[in-house]
């Protein structure tokens, strides 16, 4: 069926050029430090998506799983609780689970308009026009942004309940999350609402293999950030080279993700003029996803201005959704 253009507005706010140049920066940071490091965000090209979306259906990957139960169980609660009529999803990937967030906004009849944020345009505009499809009568403003750049450029019209699932907060290092939290915190006006899925500390062999699946699902999404730095800017990354290791800090109360050389190598850059020494065994962190006490994720909230109106986590212990107001 056709969708009414009329209901679908897409908004770049990155650009290729914007996009290469941010690509540009951190492979070219990463890579000159000491040890070395690339942001998760570059595994999400169109492969990388796909891969994340297989991850979420893996028997040891429970994060979606428990997220999603809570939604079914909770969704009506929180749409009824937020009566928001504009929902605002940062990170919002093909918006599976949003389905849910939408239904029960619909179901109290204050639902308008739908704002997915995301840095993948293709995955974006493709759940844009399905959700549109899906909802008649639905407005789908879709953004193509970075939610820790772009923050401010987010419209402001509605009364808006602001999502942020999945556990991608556990993304962002301390510093970054308590700078995100209070940078979004300023965009809210009374009547808003934030919704903040977490993953919570729980067994340290459940962790482990929810990042280390064994088909190798995992590998591949993480090996995928070569491919895109190859792609992108010429690099001769040898993808195959690097094995994937997960594993649990539990000082920091985190999953590390890292790209181990399985021998030495040089690897050019061309388009940053830069070459990258690899010693055999040299580590190459490409993700941190914290994992949360509820009390703590609470504190961080109020540290940020925000209040927490309510809580909910799955009968599981192992996530939560945390619904706060400005």
């Amino acid at each position: 069926m056709s969708v009414s253009q009329s209901a679908v507005h897409l908004v770049d706010h990155l650009g290729r050029d914007h996009l290469h140049q941010a690509l540009e920066h951190d492979v070219r940071t990463g890579l000159t430090s000491t040890p070395k490091w690339l942001p998760p965000k570059w595994f999400y090209d169109e492969a990388g998506s796909e891969l994340f979306s297989r991850i979420t259906r893996l028997p040891e990957y429970y994060p979606t799983r428990r997220e999603l139960a809570i939604l079914r169980r909770h969704s009506l609660d929180i749409a009824t609780r937020s009566g928001a009529d504009t929902l605002v999803e940062l990170g919002s990937g093909t918006s599976e689970k949003t389905v849910l967030l939408l239904d029960a906004l619909s179901a109290t009849g204050t639902l308008r308009v739908y704002t997915p944020v995301d840095v993948d345009a293709a995955t974006l505009a493709d759940a844009a026009h399905w959700l549109a499809w899906r909802y008649r009568g639905l407005t789908v403003r879709a953004i193509c942004a970075d939610f820790e750049a772009h923050l401010a450029l987010l419209p402001r019209t509605g009364r808006r309940l602001v999502a942020f699932l999945g556990g991608t907060v556990g993304n962002l290092a301390p510093a970054a999350r308590e700078v995100f939290l209070k940078e979004l915190r300023a965009t809210l006006r009374p009547g808003d609402t934030f919704l903040l899925g977490a993953d919570l500390v729980k067994d340290t062999d459940r962790l482990v293999a929810a990042y280390d699946d064994g088909s190798g699902v995992t590998a591949a999404f993480n090996r995928n950030v070569l491919h895109v730095i190859n792609r992108e800017l010429g690099a001769d990354f040898d993808p195959d080279a690097f094995e994937h290791v997960a594993l649990y800090d539990a000082r920091h109360e985190w999953i590390e993700m890292r790209l181990r050389a399985s021998r030495a190598m040089r690897v050019r850059i061309p388009d940053l003029g830069l070459r990258a020494s690899f010693v055999a065994g040299e580590e190459m962190r490409t993700e941190i996803s914290a994992k949360f006490r509820p009390e703590g994720l609470r504190r961080e909230l109020l540290t940020a201005g925000f209040g927490t109106t309510r809580q909910y986590i799955d009968p599981t212990g192992d996530f939560v959704l945390l619904l706060a107001h400005p």
